[in-house]
């Protein structure tokens, strides 16, 4: 493991098992959706802006008959949305609240439907294998953020079960610094780890496994930005960060 690209520990045996499941006939029927969607997607990717790319997100999440639930203050925009991670699916739940670029691996430029919307919203692609390019890509959300974007990161660098977390790299962090934007953390929780994308997993694996759910839910707790003063040391926003994504969810809550 190296400080660029973490390697969880989590893995197939952090799935506790005994989730409700859907028919065979469901589970197939909510991927024949999907594909439909993504299909859809791919086509008019290009085309889609604000509202449509939100409604194509929150139309990935209902194919698969995920419900999702956004808790705590809405982000202004020009905000940076640090968020722990535990599922590709975070990223489509991101996009469904609101308009966000997302920095993600480069990887994710080539799964099907799911590169083609992260596209569509101006994804910032970052190669975990080149630590040079740091620089750059960090100027480019400084830039998207003072230009009045939102940004969205995942600054534990990989995915984590949902019971166990990672820790905060502080690269991202500087971008809210050098922009004086606000930084919002935001806790990600499912209500199952068989949502989990962690250890050996393929994406098609992970999503028969999520079309085979009964009433998963996956809920976004939005806590108070924290506000970097200019002179902010980036380590300890980043700190600040994490320990606020610990804290226990508001009771308050409204269906997105």
């Amino acid at each position: 493991m190296s400080a660029w690209k973490p390697v969880s520990g989590c893995g197939p045996a952090c799935r506790t098992g005994g989730d409700e499941r859907v028919g065979h006939g469901r589970s197939a029927l909510r991927l024949a959706t999907l594909l439909a969607v993504l299909m859809t997607d791919l086509i008019v990717a290009p085309m889609l802006r604000g509202a449509a790319l939100r409604t194509v997100a929150r139309a990935v999440l209902a194919s698969l008959g995920v419900r999702l639930v956004w808790r705590g203050p809405v982000p202004r925009p020009g905000s940076l949305l640090v968020a722990n991670h535990v599922s590709w699916l975070d990223t489509v739940a991101l996009l469904a609240v609101g308009p966000v670029r997302m920095v993600a691996k480069h990887e994710v430029r080539r799964w099907p439907g799911i590169g083609a919307l992260a596209s569509a919203t101006g994804a910032i692609f970052l190669d975990r294998a080149r630590p040079k390019a740091l620089p750059q890509t960090v100027a480019e959300v400084t830039a998207t953020l003072r230009a009045g974007r939102s940004v969205a990161v995942f600054p534990e660098g990989t995915t984590f079960c949902g019971a166990a977390r990672g820790q905060f790299r502080p690269a991202m962090f500087q971008a809210a610094v050098d922009a004086g934007a606000p930084v919002v953390p935001i806790t990600i929780t499912y209500g199952t780890t068989a949502a989990a994308f962690v250890g050996d997993d393929t994406l098609w694996e992970s999503v028969r496994r999520v079309a085979a759910l009964r009433g998963l839910t996956v809920t976004l707790v939005g806590a108070p930005a924290l506000r970097p003063a200019p002179d902010a040391n980036r380590k300890v926003l980043a700190r600040a960060a994490q320990t606020s994504v610990g804290l226990s969810p508001s009771a308050l809550g409204l269906a997105v």
